[in-house]
Formats: structure tokens, sequence, C-alpha cells
């Protein structure tokens, strides 16, 4: 059983981890988000260049894509599943080419999926990191 103390600690190292330097995937990113009364989870996937200073830059206008405030664009794809594995199978084995090219991209979506799905599960808000 987990004590406060543990979960502390845990909640300590996750939000550590998460202030780290990652590369941007090339092949895009997702905005995921959940559907309840369809009881879905819902990502997004939208197109981008990264620039010379490792930016996301949006293909058609060349502006930097902020990571910090709301941007209308159009998606490229919408993915949706009633579980994390049922997305993840869908992006990763069932989608040619594949919209990820990194690993460190791909273990954050399965990471962003399960707690989305515990969210829809249980009910809770779920907020993308």
């Amino acid at each position: 059983m987990l004590t406060d103390l543990m979960v502390k600690d845990l909640a300590a190292i996750d939000d550590r981890l998460s202030q780290r330097h990652i590369d941007l995937d090339p092949g895009g990113y997702f905005i995921i988000y959940l559907d309840r009364d369809a009881e879905l989870i819902y990502a997004k996937h939208f197109t981008n260049v990264i620039d010379e200073r490792g930016l996301a830059v949006d293909p058609e206008t060349g502006k930097v894509i902020p990571a910090r405030e709301k941007v209308e664009r159009t998606h490229t794809t919408v993915f949706s599943g009633r579980t994390a594995k049922e997305l993840c199978v869908k992006i990763f084995e069932e989608t040619h080419p594949c919209p990820v090219t990194q690993l460190n991209h791909a273990a954050y979506l399965g990471r962003e999926f399960v707690r989305a799905e515990v969210a829809l599960i249980t009910e809770q808000e779920y907020v993308q990191d």
C-alpha cells in the first residue's frame, strides 16, 4: 500500500522529470482529450516541422507553434479508442506510416493514454501533461 510520503515522492519524481528537455517529434504532435458521453479517448494528430532551433513550426505558415497557448490549426487525423491499448494499436500498429517517429514520443503518448483512460474510468479531470 502506498503511504502519503510515497505518493509525494512519486509526484516529486514525476514533476522533476516533466521539466527535462525533450526533442520534439518531426512527425508531429497530438492533442488528447476525453468524450465522456461517448466513453472515448481522442487523440488529434497535427503535423509540424522542427526548425534549426528545435522549435515546432507550422508547415503551412512557417510560424512557431506556441506550446502554452491555444492555436487554431487543422488536424491531419483523429484517433479514438476506449482504452489506452486500443489507441496505441491504432496509432503504432495500424497506421502506415506511423505518425510518431521518436521512441520518447511513443512512450509519452502511452503514458498519457493510460492517464486519460484512468480519468475516464474514475470520472476525474484529465489535463494532458
